[in-house]
């Protein structure tokens, strides 16, 4: 008895946070409320970007280099690292369907979906060693890019991983501006578009104070 008391007290503590939080975002312009989306989500996605972690001061210099490159904006690449692995904080750097790395490249879209092994979500069936070679992701197509310089493009290495991605959003019309097609590109979802966009329009505001 005592215990449901306790879960009942709390309840109306958490309706108050999460109707002050949506308050809070929508009267500042900087969250659309999703339809459709159950109240725990909701309330996870409002303050999850309410209390949004700084961009980590280490990583600015790799989005400008590797955004520079390939003429997008730095503050979209930013965007796409914190989407994916919450600025390569996710452990391991693996998602459940095989997308790898930092940016969460799947194998053939980084070796390049002519590789013969490549069907269905891909995944695929390439050898490690052919994963990470240059010559091999030029053969195929792929997205794969040395950015470091060292002969290997790995997505595990952050600099290969933002020049790779750098290089997908550059190619799939993030260099003429269109945003929205090159994020969906990346990654099939509308609510994934959404939620680059907010931090990619999130970082330009911050750039612009």
């Amino acid at each position: 008895m005592k215990k449901r008391q306790k879960v009942q007290e709390k309840r109306p503590t958490i309706l108050l946070l999460l109707l002050t939080a949506i308050f809070m975002v929508v009267t500042t312009g900087t969250f659309t409320v999703i339809s459709g989306i159950k109240p725990d989500e909701a309330f996870e996605k409002v303050t999850n970007q309410l209390f949004e972690p700084e961009i980590p001061e280490k990583y600015i210099p790799l989005y400008q280099e590797a955004a520079d490159e390939y003429k997008i904006p730095w503050t979209l690449l930013a965007a796409h690292h914190r989407v994916e692995t919450k600025f390569s904080d996710m452990d391991p750097l693996l998602s459940p369907v095989g997308a790898e790395g930092h940016l969460q490249f799947m194998p053939c879209t980084f070796v390049g979906w002519e590789h013969p092994t490549c069907t269905g979500l891909g995944q695929g069936e390439i050898r490690e060693s052919e994963k990470t070679d240059p010559a091999i992701i030029e053969k195929y197509g792929g997205y794969g890019v040395d950015g470091n310089g060292d002969g290997v493009a790995d997505p595990y290495n952050l600099t290969d991983a933002l020049y790779s991605a750098a290089n997908y959003l550059s190619r799939n019309g993030a260099a003429t501006g269109d945003l929205e097609h090159a994020i969906f590109d990346y990654n099939q979802s509308e609510e994934y578009v959404e939620e680059v966009l907010f931090f990619y329009n999130k970082y330009e505001k911050e750039l612009r104070q």
